[in-house]
């Protein structure tokens, strides 16, 4: 790791970290701070080259975008199918069965418990004790790793029942499902959740009992909403801090993408970042929280003397919300499996002609909630059923402006510490967003 404070400017310095571990893809943070404190500029740099994504997808036809959204991500794969299907879906105007329905939101719901999980544990649980060393952490946290493992493997494993693979699945298609899982298998699923919730209660009490930094500032939290339960998988509106605008108004008149800032998207709500992501999900969404899951957050204000306004103020927090999340989806996942298991699963072959919904071109717009906050996906389809435009808008394009905002408040108050005491800081602020810079430069 290379790290930098370059004191050759009088009035000024450079703080410069090449790379960012443990984050999902490449990049790095570059700032010029005055001596008095002031931010002269700051930046998170993404290090990967444009992959081109959306410029593969013009010219495909319809059905073969799910399979080549997917590559967008290892990690999250699930939304991005989702999204896309969903999309090409609503502009064909094609209605699915409540077995698929069911079935996408199992497997969505798996794939944000995978995440939070690998992303809470592995990655940002490390810089609290200012640990290096994955074997060390292992170590120090024996009981409460095999507690992780065990839950990302079960959503691991739905998602292979249900998607074919555990990375990049490949059976969710326009329209439904190209193989139906067996009951059996998702009996068995089943069977184990009751000890996944229990190993999620563990990984909340561990994350209760951080001393988690003091940072305090205002922010605009935009999840997708319906005002009746916890909504993650594709609804009609979004809310943004106090409005609600249907989710076609706020991708296509309210948000601002920037695209001058290569290789990713920049994305602004009324010229202003704004955060998406588990906190969010939880600011707009609190009272259909689960009663597990509300009385363990309760239970954390309660006990670090918090009001709801201080939490949702301290970014840090956002950590916390993603282990609430992974109990709140764990019994999602328990709710939906019995539904699903009264159903007389069948194979679906969905019979799709593009030209029989248009005389022409025809768009359709997603919005659904991936791990790190709202994913949105728009496709144009000509009469031929290929697609002649595309654009994708991911959450970590949505939030890089709000790290920035955040690491303007932090850095005049780390100035004085040692170069490694603040690149640790830097490096664990920007980790509790879980960046995922792959899906930011698809």
């Amino acid at each position: 790791m290379h790290f930098e404070v370059n004191h050759s400017f009088e009035k000024s310095k450079k703080i410069t970290i090449p790379h960012i571990h443990k984050i999902e893809g490449e990049a790095g943070f570059w700032a010029k701070v005055m001596r008095t404190g002031e931010i002269e500029d700051l930046k998170i740099q993404t290090l990967l080259g444009l992959r081109q994504i959306e410029g593969i997808l013009v010219g495909r036809r319809y059905f073969e975008v799910p399979i080549v959204v997917s590559r967008i991500c290892g990690i999250c794969p699930v939304p991005h199918i989702l999204c896309s299907v969903t999309a090409i879906e609503n502009a064909l105007k094609i209605k699915v069965s409540e077995q698929t329905a069911l079935l996408r939101k199992l497997i969505l719901a798996a794939n944000i418990i995978h995440s939070h999980t690998l992303h809470l544990f592995f990655l940002s649980l490390p810089d609290f004790f200012d640990i290096e060393n994955d074997l060390d952490l292992l170590k120090k946290f024996s009981k409460e790793s095999k507690s992780a493992l065990r839950v990302r493997d079960l959503a691991l494993e739905i998602t292979r029942v249900i998607g074919g693979r555990a990375v990049h699945p490949i059976t969710p298609i326009v329209g439904g499902f190209t193989k139906i899982p067996e009951k059996e298998k998702l009996k068995k699923i089943l069977e184990k959740i009751p000890q996944a919730i229990e190993d999620a209660n563990l990984l909340i009490e561990t994350f209760k009992k951080i001393e988690y930094p003091e940072f305090e500032r205002e922010n605009l939290f935009a999840s997708i909403f319906n005002g009746k339960d916890y909504p993650y998988y594709i609804e009609k509106f979004v809310k943004i801090g106090e409005e609600k605008f249907t989710f076609s108004d706020f991708y296509s008149v309210q948000i601002e993408e920037n695209l001058k800032l290569f290789p990713v998207k920049r994305v602004k709500f009324k010229g202003g970042p704004y955060m998406v992501g588990a906190i969010a999900r939880i600011k707009n969404n609190e009272k259909f929280l689960t009663k597990n899951s509300k009385e363990k957050l309760n239970q954390f204000l309660k006990e670090k003397k918090l009001g709801k306004e201080q939490y949702f103020k301290n970014t840090f927090h956002n950590l916390f919300s993603q282990a609430i999340e992974v109990l709140q989806f764990l019994e999602i996942c328990q709710e939906l499996l019995k539904e699903i298991l009264k159903l007389s699963l069948k194979e679906e072959k969905p019979e799709i002609n593009p030209s029989r919904y248009t005389f022409g071109r025809t768009s359709g717009l997603s919005a659904i909630e991936a791990p790190r906050g709202t994913l949105f996906h728009y496709f144009e389809i000509d009469k031929e059923g290929r697609i002649s435009k595309c654009n994708i808008i991911t959450p970590t394009a949505q939030f890089l402006s709000n790290i920035e905002e955040d690491l303007k408040l932090l850095l005049p108050k780390i100035l004085k510490s040692k170069k490694r005491e603040q690149i640790r800081k830097i490096r664990s602020l920007i980790r509790v967003y879980d960046p995922c810079i792959s899906c930011a430069t698809h």
